[in-house]
């Protein structure tokens, strides 16, 4: 481990000065899960670690009529603990609680995991699902981006050299929703995914018929992308297993995945065929209730 100055502010006034000081060198911390390892290993050289966590807006969790406030460097364990969470916005819970081990999830963070802009992120195509909004600060002040414009390609995002990850806003779920995050993995638990798909869908009052649906992918392109396709083969349609299929092909012809050691092209694109009807259906279920 190379030596690197280290500072916790307590206001985000501060923290986002320390960051436009250091001209793009410096690193904010939100639960360092990756960032503490990136840097042992080279990946990233920074003279300055800003940690995060000292800061009450990055450590809101409020959930009301209003919709949910989740903060960035709320830990992973807080959100899939966190009971209206577990029942309304579901796949954001999915997708925490699979983040690593037990050991992680105590301190990773979704912001966090947003921020790193991994193409196989877990939490990514969950955030896309439910249509989470990316508040960021920097030294211009405020600003606000749709989760799915917020990653650019494999690491890289939106943020400017000082700006840094506030909170994630999510609108408050409509009646006879539901969603789900599911991931294929080589092994059992703590990899990386192979194929990740988020959905989420809104009924109608029968619960018979889809009113409309967002669906996430991840690990399958350059970067998590909302799948507009999957979602305009569910809205208006009824709901069976020929709609679902319907969608788990439109996904399928979307995606542009790499061959690698945790799968071939062709291979994530029939999983990504098959996961996107599963959670679509896991999604219809929790919505009825």
């Amino acid at each position: 481990m190379r030596d690197f100055e280290y500072e916790a502010p307590t206001s985000l006034a501060d923290a986002v000065g320390l960051l436009a000081q250091s001209n793009g060198n410096a690193r904010p911390l939100a639960g360092g899960t990756d960032l503490i390892d990136h840097v042992r290993t080279g990946r990233v050289t920074t003279d300055l670690i800003v940690d995060l966590k000292k800061i009450p807006e990055l450590m809101v969790l409020e959930l009301n009529d209003a919709g949910l406030r989740l903060g960035a460097a709320v830990p992973c364990y807080q959100i899939y603990g966190h009971q209206g969470i577990v029942e309304k916005y579901s796949a954001i819970a999915d997708s925490s609680q699979i983040i690593g081990g037990m050991q992680i999830q105590n301190r990773a963070s979704v912001g966090g995991n947003l921020a790193n802009a991994g193409a196989a992120a877990d939490s990514t195509p969950a955030l896309i699902a439910l249509e989470a909004t990316v508040v960021i600060a920097g030294p211009s002040g405020t600003r606000e981006v749709a989760v799915e414009d917020f990653c650019t390609g494999p690491g890289s995002n939106v943020l400017e050299p000082g700006e840094i990850i506030v909170e994630l806003r999510f609108p408050p779920r409509p009646a006879h929703s539901g969603s789900h995050y599911r991931r294929f993995i080589p092994r059992n638990e703590m990899d990386i995914a192979v194929v990740g798909v988020g959905a989420s869908v809104v009924l109608d009052a029968s619960g018979e018929n889809f009113v409309s649906a967002r669906i996430g992918l991840g690990a399958v392109a350059a970067k998590p992308f909302l799948c507009q396709e999957a979602c305009d083969a569910l809205a208006g349609q009824p709901v069976n297993d020929e709609t679902i299929k319907k969608a788990g092909e439109a996904a399928k012809t979307t995606v542009h995945p790499i061959t690698d050691m945790r799968g071939t092209e062709e291979f994530r694109i029939h999983v990504t065929g098959v996961l996107t009807e599963r959670v679509i259906k896991q999604a219809v279920e929790r919505a009825r209730g």
